[in-house]
């Protein structure tokens, strides 16, 4: 599915060494979480992968489904299958939710050759996606994230995320700010979305998300490199003592 090697990543402006040796596969299926101290990497490593300007990678590759992800312009990422869910996400003025979700489907069917979805088609599939994931139809008629909570604007992306069906889906520390009810409806819906040909990346601070979306491998980020992997536990381990054992580990090794 996603791999990733010896990624060297610099913010293109400065020249700054953000990524240094990013090393990381996730197969089909897996649920991988990314955890680290502030400023290790964690949130550029998506940002890289998604596309977005202002990063310069100097070494590395990454490719998702054996295609080269570093090549390819943002959109037609998208269109390969993979979706990031913003840890801020944006409001956009004046453009309706269901506007919005069905010029992305389609625009996505499009560049993949499948027929676009008609309005009574795509109204259907969006009215299911909604009943499963909990959220009031009334949100879907509002302008995209304006307005919204900070839980119905993780919500609203794990709708689209249900309606876009990338195979994979990187959710960029998608449980900052929220409650804990909060946090428990957008875990529901990532879980409702886990399947054999569909993995996740998630990034996080903290080992409270992973209660909920619980991952098949967790891997420490430290100066720009994956320096520790290993299963849910590791998690638990951080929550319990910090980085500062684990860090010192690496450094005697």
């Amino acid at each position: 599915m996603l791999q990733i090697n010896n990624l060297h990543v610099e913010l293109e402006d400065e020249g700054k060494p953000i990524l240094k040796g990013v090393t990381l596969t996730v197969p089909a299926g897996e649920v991988h979480a990314i955890m680290g101290p502030n400023g290790s990497g964690k949130s550029t490593t998506s940002y890289v992968l998604a596309g977005r300007d202002g990063y310069a990678v100097t070494e590395g590759t990454a490719t998702l489904n054996g295609r080269n992800l570093l090549e390819m312009e943002p959109e037609a990422r998208a269109a390969a299958g993979l979706f990031l869910a913003f840890q801020y996400p944006v409001e956009i003025p004046g453009v309706g939710n269901m506007t919005f979700l069905r010029t992305a489907v389609n625009a996505q069917r499009k560049s993949r050759g499948e027929p676009e979805l008609t309005a009574g088609e795509f109204l259907k599939a969006i009215r299911a996606k909604a009943a499963d994931l909990q959220i009031d139809a009334e949100m879907l008629k509002r302008p995209v994230n304006v307005g919204f909570s900070g839980g119905e604007k993780k919500r609203n992306e794990i709708l689209q995320m249900a309606m876009l069906e990338p195979t994979m889906c990187i959710l960029d520390e998608t449980d900052s700010g929220l409650d804990v009810d909060a946090m428990r409806l957008v875990a529901d819906g990532v879980n409702a979305l886990r399947s054999p040909d569909r993995s996740f990346l998630v990034i996080t601070h903290y080992q409270r998300l992973l209660d909920h979306i619980r991952p098949d491998v967790v891997h420490i980020m430290a100066d720009g490199r994956i320096v520790k992997s290993g299963g849910p536990e590791l998690a638990m381990e951080v929550e319990q003592n910090g980085y500062a054992d684990i860090l010192a580990e690496v450094a005697d090794a």
